[in-house]
């Protein structure tokens, strides 16, 4: 499953035939997963859009049987498992008064990644949920279940205030991006630079995403490229209350942007945004404590032609090795593949600025490097590091100690 779309996500779990699919087309008022007697039909993550009253469009996933079985089946069941990561919200399925280790492993997973979940007991008209085994399940999960029946959904109402009111607020209502820094009125100007990785007719997303952020400020975006903007600044009056520029022009940002003049890059204000700003804060200075031999893992959020000037691919590696002055070994994963190897296999990992994918997606696919102590950073953190203006970039958002790598 790739992570396309920045909608929050809710996924639909449990065991073959216990009406997942059934439910979605529930909630979304028409056919759009197919529905069969016959055990095992959705095969893969399947996903639909749709929107939710007070929520606002959101992503739902349906997926195949957690009792799957065979060679195929367990395939199935591990695409299932990896769908846990990167959602917002988790819907468990039952039927028939039924609940065990397959049930249990799921939510030890939703606890793991740190998912909310609801526990619906779906088929209510065939085999009513019984006091018994409500209690049962209330005692092995902490939840009460919601009585259920895709085909008669008479309390189809309570099961969408269930997810209004399980489903986190941060995964839907977006924090501003520089909205803190800048007053109204303000000039922020935009160095985007036009080259082989600019997309035909249009800005890349994060620069839309920032224009939009300055716009909803009452703040006024002004954007240019790079070869034109010494001649600018001599031109402006006011001077820009902040300047952002794209990471890969960074150096010469610095060099024309005056001291006085706050500086940073659409990446650094992603990943304050969105990222795990607190750890790569802490991770970036291990891009000075590299050894020879050292793997680095390189996470895209999305797929992408890879052109002869690819940031991750291409110039991240060149930089870093010439900053480090080691042999290193990069190993480059798109989307939300999985990590070949172990993690700990890697001694540091690269992420880009995510604008692709949802903060839980991005959070959750750093997580096994945080917690098994491997140092993260971003893209736009880590270019500001081995040029020399990494304080520079951070400092719109923290205070850097000198001489150390703590924040206030």
């Amino acid at each position: 499953m790739k992570g396309r779309d920045a909608k929050p996500h809710v996924g639909i779990f449990g065991r073959r035939n216990n009406g997942k699919s059934s439910m979605i087309n529930c909630l979304a008022g028409q056919e759009v997963a197919i529905v069969s007697e016959e055990s095992g039909t959705t095969t893969d993550p399947v996903k639909k859009s749709m929107e939710i009253t007070h929520i606002g469009p959101v992503v739902i996933i349906d997926t195949a049987g957690t009792d799957d079985s065979g060679e195929v089946g367990k395939k199935r069941v591990d695409k299932t498992r990896e769908v846990i990561r990167h959602i917002d919200l988790g819907i468990l399925v039952l039927a028939g008064n039924w609940f065990d280790h397959e049930e249990e492993s799921i939510i030890s997973q939703f606890e793991k990644w740190e998912v909310p979940y609801l526990v619906i007991h779906n088929k209510s008209d065939l085999d009513p949920l019984n006091d018994r085994f409500k209690k049962h399940v209330l005692e092995a999960t902490g939840k009460q279940v919601l009585e259920f029946s895709a085909l008669h959904p008479h309390n189809r109402e309570a099961l969408i205030g269930q997810i209004q009111s399980a489903i986190p607020e941060s995964a839907y209502l977006s924090k501003s991006l520089v909205g803190d820094i800048i007053s109204q009125g303000d000039l922020v100007l935009l160095i985007t630079p036009i080259d082989d990785e600019a997309p035909e007719g249009r800005l890349i997303l994060p620069q839309v995403q920032v224009i939009r952020d300055i716009l909803d400020n009452d703040a006024v975006a002004l954007v240019a490229k790079e070869r034109e903007i010494d001649t600018l600044l001599k031109r402006l009056s006011p001077q820009p209350a902040l300047v952002i520029t794209d990471s890969q022009v960074f150096k010469k940002a610095d060099a024309s942007v005056p001291d006085e003049i706050p500086l940073t890059s659409f990446s650094t204000v992603l990943a304050r945004y969105k990222g795990d700003f607190e750890n790569y804060l802490k991770g970036t200075p291990h891009l000075s404590r590299l050894n020879n031999g050292d793997k680095i893992l390189i996470l895209e959020s999305c797929t992408h032609q890879v052109s002869c000037d690819d940031i991750g691919r291409i110039k991240i590696p060149r930089w870093l090795s010439g900053f480090s002055g080691m042999q290193l070994d990069y190993e480059v994963v798109s989307g939300l593949g999985k990590v070949p190897g172990e993690i700990t296999d890697y001694s540091m990992v690269i992420q880009c600025g995510g604008c692709m994918i949802t903060r839980k997606q991005l959070i959750n696919r750093l997580k096994p490097a945080v917690e098994a102590g491997i140092p993260v950073t971003n893209y736009g953190m880590a270019i500001a590091y081995m040029h020399g203006i990494y304080e520079r970039a951070v400092a719109p958002f923290v205070k850097l100690e000198k001489d150390s790598t703590s924040y206030l």
